[in-house]
């Protein structure tokens, strides 16, 4: 790969200024010294194929694909990878010397490092999962805790037609419990993640008691505005190990760095210091 080529990528998102990948990707470009810059693109839904299909032509080595795009950006790519095939979303596309766009999901890669960050030795079939949420952060997650090794998954979600549109396929590990039944559920689990934005700035806190599950277990939120969400403050509090959504930020964007400036980054107190500064 060209390393003095000036590179450009970005995130595509609605509404997108939110997000913090733009710290993230221009601190890599300045620690490892490569020419490029990393920027938000604001792209409503009716615009989205426009888009993408000018990334080739504007040069870019690429893009990050936030919401709500990440289940139609999929439709627009020439090959998309296997992974993000089976989560039916991608959250990266990579622009081949050709021009063809290549799709790629690196959610669930992310997620379950990290899951290890915190706990390095945190195994997928320590005991059940409960998954609380059933869009497309949830595939992400139930699919790479499958990748993983669990053996059981209870997923629960307050449409439980669309969690058993999830689960369809899966049912040798997935099991759906009803909403009503979440608190429940939590009885005997080893992990307890919450896909769901309950909890997210703006958003009421998710509406669940934890004194069925098991001190042992791991409690994780997707969410990283605010990084210590209602959830995650009432798990602390009795004693749990908590994982908050910045890992699985700060993860899932190192192989789509790689693949866009040619060199894997590493997470360093730097850079979380440097996302940490911005709340």
């Amino acid at each position: 790969m060209d390393h003095t080529k000036f590179k450009l990528a970005g995130v595509m998102g609605f509404p997108i200024l939110q997000s913090r990948s733009p710290i993230l990707h221009n601190h890599w470009l300045a620690q490892y010294g490569l020419k490029g810059a990393y920027g938000h693109f604001q792209v409503e839904p009716q615009n989205l194929e426009a888009a993408i299909r000018g990334l080739s032509a504007l040069g870019l080595a690429g893009c990050n694909i936030s919401l709500p795009h990440k289940v139609e950006a999929l439709k627009l790519m020439d090959v998309v990878d296997p992974v993000a095939q089976r989560m039916g979303a991608i959250n990266c596309i990579v622009v081949q010397e050709d021009g063809a766009l290549h799709g790629f999901n690196n959610d669930g890669y992310g997620y379950i490092q990290s899951l290890k960050d915190v706990k390095p030795d945190w195994r997928a079939d320590a005991g059940p999962a409960l998954v609380l949420g059933a869009g497309g952060a949830a595939r992400a997650v139930v699919l790479s805790l499958i990748d993983e090794g669990a053996r059981e998954i209870r997923l629960t979600n307050r449409s439980i037609d669309k969690a058993q549109a999830l689960a369809a396929g899966l049912e040798a590990v997935v099991k759906v419990v009803p909403w009503a039944e979440r608190n429940a559920a939590m009885d005997g689990a080893a992990l307890l993640v919450n896909t769901t934005n309950q909890g997210m700035y703006g958003q009421p806190p998710l509406d669940v008691a934890l004194d069925a599950l098991p001190l042992s277990a791991l409690v994780s939120d997707v969410i990283y505005i605010p990084l210590e969400t209602p959830l995650l403050a009432a798990a602390r509090l009795r004693g749990h190990t908590t994982v908050n959504g910045l890992g699985m930020l700060l993860n899932q964007a190192r192989p789509a760095f790689k693949a866009w400036f040619g060199v894997m980054p590493e997470i360093t107190p730097e850079l979380r210091q440097a996302i940490l500064a911005t709340f």
